[in-house]
């Protein structure tokens, strides 16, 4: 990320992109040519981009410009803030940004949001505290050095004189905005916030109901409207006949959607609205329309068929994207080899809270109400759908109820706002369960195929991989057929081995539904190949799996995975900040291990059905561990205990990362066991957790954490932990059955205790 720059701005402008009153002291943050990718084509971003303020009556106020879904962001911003600036928690306001291109990206996605804005939150707090120290030292007549902040106080240190923030915020306001070079930033051994657990600004709202979800917004004189989409993507409507929606009491309307566009993008699909006074109302009439829907080209397309095509085709020879060494020649000559194919079914996001998005359109604007994670987005492809202006689109994030990458896709929005166009009145669009589950932006079905090679001395010499999943970019670009170098390196391009010989190839997967970008992304399948893939190889020479792992990762060293035309773009962050860094690996591999016991093997009687299994996995930038014990006894499965070891960098909130491993551990164990997406002529067979179920409180094990002091960059938190938890289920089931299962969910094989 470039260097930011700190500025003071004008209050009227303040209180114009918030909402607040701006007595004292406000400053805005600058990032430099730092702009979203869909956004090129569109004048510059504004020289500002993030807000601080303190007012007159003490309150200190920092705008969230990124989206609330339960992983504490807009506690963890404020906490920067709030530790440089040396404020009282308990007089820190945090404010909801608007969608707006001039907070630069607030797509919340891709763990990044600590990790791209921990520098500039710190370089805002401690201008604001430098800023108050100096107007002190003018108003005392004294040396600027003689003067300290100290809890929401500037103390004048010979004499004890104090003043609050908010009698010298005005005076501050007067003051030049220091030179970064002049800026005196923390040790971190004096913070008070950063790295310290601190209860979430939305807790107390969400205790007594006063928090507002996109399913909570209410506008005056709006309808809700319920919508029967295509079943199969592409789909159009042939025939329609909504006499007896029309005659539900309630009903107000039922209008059309077009859709159908392909590729699919962010648009709706084609649909049918039922709008009335209420959601049961609502639903009631869609229940009674009758529609006939145009076949398209996915509409023999079936899951099942679907994947045994993808593991066939992972059998034979593939694109190759990274070639090191000679690998035919090397397995040719392998004093033994091992192969195994690994598959992944389409998964759904599944949150809690299913999509819902209001809006209200006027003569050259819109304004929305909806649970999004990327407004800017949404002001982009509302803007589009209405033919206005992104300015003139004004989006209000509220809190999410989960999202895991759904809600960054607006199509739910437009279909309000186009919605609202048509009868000219506010619109409701709220989405039922099965309409989530149904029409998802789904994780790829996928298959991946592994061979290995060892010399003579039992150590592996070569490593081929190949892998065929549908694209994400097949959701913007048509024709495409395989999987994208972006997708591939998460977590298989950068496979951190030791090996000589290796290759990476990929294979053609065709398009048949949407596809998306869902917790965790491709490392969801690449880590399940590839830590089901070294386990494997492991037993298959007698070896414990920490041991063999440590030999496949070597030396300590720093890994470009970068060769000839595949460029790695380290999750868009610099190498030498964020290094593929095998050292901190095996770190995570050790205190993982240590909480297993990896000599439970072989002996399955003795062992009374139970074993242990461990999976390493860097993503994000974060290196993460897990530690599962499990039971296998007459096909039942029970897991026991599951342990995570995370190196995430330096932790702002140890409270709310540990939440989010313990919430990744729970995320990864319901797609490991039970998660799976049937298609069968081209339509969603799932429609509610009945048959897409998630974990029970029963089936979950007692979790621990351990969070591994580091100085180095903040890095992601929300997804790393999901990866290594199927393979690390797995794992153990083989410890303890000697059943080896390379095809998920679980319960196809076993039944889940």
């Amino acid at each position: 990320m470039p260097d930011t720059t700190v500025k003071n701005i004008h209050r009227r402008q303040f209180l114009k992109l918030t909402g607040l009153s701006a007595g004292g002291l406000v400053l805005g943050a600058n990032l430099p040519g730092w702009q979203p990718a869909w956004a090129a084509g569109l004048e510059k971003n504004s020289e500002l981009n993030l807000f601080v303020s303190i007012d007159s009556d003490d309150t200190v106020s920092v705008v969230c410009h990124r989206s609330e879904m339960g992983q504490g962001i807009r506690t963890g911003l404020s906490q920067i803030v709030a530790d440089e600036l040396e404020a009282d928690w308990q007089k820190v306001n945090v404010v909801q940004g608007l969608g707006d291109k001039r907070y630069g990206d607030q797509n919340t996605d891709g763990s990044r949001s600590v990790r791209r804005f921990y520098d500039t939150m710190r370089r805002m707090g401690a201008s604001a505290r430098t800023m108050l120290e100096r107007a002190a030292a003018q108003r005392w007549e004294v040396p600027a050095g003689e003067c300290r902040a100290e809890n929401h106080f500037i103390v004048h240190t010979p004499s004890g004189r104090r003043l609050s923030f908010g009698e010298l915020a005005e005076a501050a306001a007067g003051q030049p905005v220091p030179e970064e070079k002049d800026l005196r930033l923390k040790d971190s051994g004096q913070f008070k916030y950063i790295g310290k657990p601190v209860n979430t600004v939305d807790t107390p709202d969400m205790v007594v109901g006063r928090a507002q979800f996109g399913q909570d917004v209410a506008v005056d004189d709006m309808l809700i409207a319920s919508i029967e989409r295509a079943p199969v993507l592409g789909g159009k409507i042939i025939k329609l006949d909504d006499s007896a929606a029309r005659k539900v009491k309630g009903v107000v309307a039922v209008e059309q959607l077009d859709g159908g566009a392909e590729p699919p993008l962010f648009k709706p699909l084609s649909g049918v609205a039922v709008l009335a006074y209420n959601t049961w109302t609502a639903q009631k009439g869609r229940k009674l329309l009758d529609i006939t829907w145009s076949e398209t080209g996915h509409s023999q397309h079936d899951s099942d068929a679907y994947l045994k095509e993808l593991k066939q085709a992972v059998q034979e020879p593939g694109k190759t994207i990274i070639n090191h060494g000679d690998v035919d020649t090397a397995l040719a000559g392998a004093s033994r080899s091992h192969s195994a194919t690994y598959t992944v079914p389409y998964l759904a996001h599944a949150a809690m809270e299913p999509l819902a998005a209001t809006a209200q359109v006027s003569e050259g604007a819109c304004e929305v109400w909806a649970c999004v994670q990327d407004p800017q987005s949404v002001q982009q492809n509302v803007a589009s759908a209405l033919g206005l202006k992104p300015e003139q689109v004004k989006v209000n994030v509220t809190l999410l109820g989960g999202a895991f990458g759904r809600k960054s896709k607006p199509d739910f929005v437009v279909e309000a706002a186009l919605l609202a166009r048509k009868i000219q009145r506010p619109v409701k669009v709220v989405w039922s369960r099965e309409d989530d589950m149904r029409h998802d932006y789904y994780h790829a079905a996928s298959a991946a195929h592994f061979q290995a090679g060892f010399n003579g001395d039992g150590k592996v010499e070569s490593w081929l991989q190949r892998t065929a999943f549908p694209s994400i970019s097949g959701t913007f670009q048509a024709g495409v057929d395989r999987p994208s170098n972006s997708e591939l390196r998460l977590g298989l391009a950068d496979m951190p081995f030791a090996i000589p010989n290796r290759r990476t190839e990929t294979q053609r997967a065709d398009y048949h539904t949407r596809i998306g970008w869902l917790r965790s992304v491709s490392n969801i399948q690449n880590a399940f190949g590839v830590c089901s893939f070294a386990d494997e190889l492991a037993y298959s020479v007698g070896r414990r799996p920490d041991e063999f792992l440590l030999e496949l990762i070597g030396s300590d060293r720093h890994i470009n995975p970068s060769q000839g035309d595949y460029k790695y773009d380290n999750y868009g962050e610099d190498l030498k900040k964020f290094p593929v860094d095998t050292a901190r690996l095996k770190q995570v591999l050790r205190r993982v291990a240590a909480k297993a016991d990896l000599n439970m093997r072989g002996d399955h009687e003795k062992n009374a059905g139970e074993g242990w299994g461990i999976a390493v996995h860097r993503s994000f930038l974060s290196y993460v561990g897990i530690a599962s014990k499990v039971q296998v006894r007459d096909g039942q499965l029970k897991i026991l205990e599951m342990h995570c070891a995370a190196d995430v960098g330096l932790v702002v909130n140890p409270d709310r990362v540990r939440s989010q491993m313990e919430g990744a551990m729970i995320f990864g164990m319901s797609l490991a066991l039970m998660g799976e997406i049937k298609m069968q002529n081209g339509a969603v067979v799932n429609s509610n957790f009945h048959d897409y179920p998630l974990l029970r409180m029963h089936q979950c094990p007692p979790l621990s954490v351990e969070l591994i002091a580091s100085e180095e960059p903040p890095a992601g938190v929300g997804e790393p932990g999901v990866p290594p938890v199927a393979p690390s289920i797995t794992n153990a089931i083989f410890a303890a059955s000697g059943q080896r299962i390379s095809e998920l969910p679980i319960n196809k094989h076993l039944k889940i205790g």
